[in-house]
């Protein structure tokens, strides 16, 4: 068989003669071989054909597949996009419903207060009744607070900017005459100007009480607030533990409504229903991208159009 032998320079020679056919230069440890139409391979430094499959239809095959491939995968971006838009509404139904049975609960008729701590969490934001004394000696803040209005906030809605006064809570011990045990009661707002009891004498009550004000659990720390200054009477968040056994009141809690307000006193009626409800944001955002993916995978795959 003849063999078209031709020297062999620095750099790789190709030709094509015949169908499946070209010429290749290949070294092995720096010397050339040479592979004839045999198959055998033989040192040299001379280049010779071997036969090459045709590698068109294979690749155009390949490419194809990988279209395919990347066609539906980038099809679950606006599938996934519309499924968490859809349990974002609910969420958002579940969330609205959940604020307005705890808004119903606030203005349901009181209860007398219990010490069952299990039955205890069940009643949060629950209006209960006790009947007793301030002990206003071991008074705790909880600050920086802002006065809950209702009415100005409502006349302040959509303004960009507002200047709430800015104050604490006051938080009594009270004894229980009919229980015989202390507990919490925040008996509500105060300026800063009228932090200090001496400021305030004439809200300073003494007499027997009857006090009606909604359960509040503990809560815990949330990010950025500071912890609990105990030396120093300041607290940022309700730590019952913490605040029980400073004071030497039992765990629980109150928030005493409105009507509790007296002249020169803490301002009631400090509880604040609200739950974070954010799902509307999210509901806009993913379907949103729902809607932009959607159109690009629309452009790219049917229209085939470049992006």
């Amino acid at each position: 068989m003849a063999a078209l032998v031709l020297r062999a320079g620095p750099r790789l020679l190709r030709e094509r003669r015949g169908p499946g056919r070209c010429l290749i230069r290949r070294t092995f440890f720096g010397c050339p071989l040479t592979k004839g139409g045999s198959g055998l391979v033989q040192k040299t430094k001379d280049v010779c054909w071997r036969f090459c499959r045709p590698r068109g239809s294979t690749a155009a095959a390949g490419t194809s597949g990988e279209d395919a491939l990347l066609k539906w995968g980038l099809l679950l971006v606006p599938l996934t996009t519309f499924a968490l838009g859809t349990w974002q509404v609910q969420r958002r139904k579940w969330k609205l419903d959940l604020i307005a049975q705890l808004a119903s609960r606030i203005r349901a008729d009181p209860i007398p207060l219990t010490l069952d701590p299990m039955e205890l969490k069940e009643l949060e934001y629950r209006p209960v009744q006790v009947r007793g004394r301030f002990d206003h000696s071991k008074e705790l803040y909880i600050l920086p607070r802002s006065l809950l209005d209702p009415e100005r906030e409502a006349r302040e809605a959509g303004r960009i900017t507002s200047h709430p006064e800015s104050g604490a809570n006051v938080v009594t011990p009270f004894y229980c005459t009919e229980l015989g045990v202390t507990i919490l009661v925040n008996r509500g707002f105060v300026p800063r100007k009228k932090l200090k009891p001496e400021t305030r004498l004439q809200g300073q009550i003494e007499d027997e009480i009857d006090l009606t004000g909604v359960v509040r659990l503990t809560e815990k720390r949330k990010p950025f607030v500071p912890e609990n200054d105990i030396e120093k009477n300041r607290w940022h968040y309700r730590d019952l533990e913490a605040m029980a056994k400073v004071t030497g009141a039992e765990p629980i809690f109150i928030d005493a409504d409105f009507r509790s307000t007296v002249p020169g006193g803490p301002i009631g009626g400090q509880t604040r229903v609200s739950l974070r409800n954010e799902h509307m944001q999210y509901i806009v955002t993913w379907y949103g991208l729902c809607a932009a993916t959607s159109f690009l995978w629309y452009k790219k795959f049917i229209q085939k159009l470049p992006l």
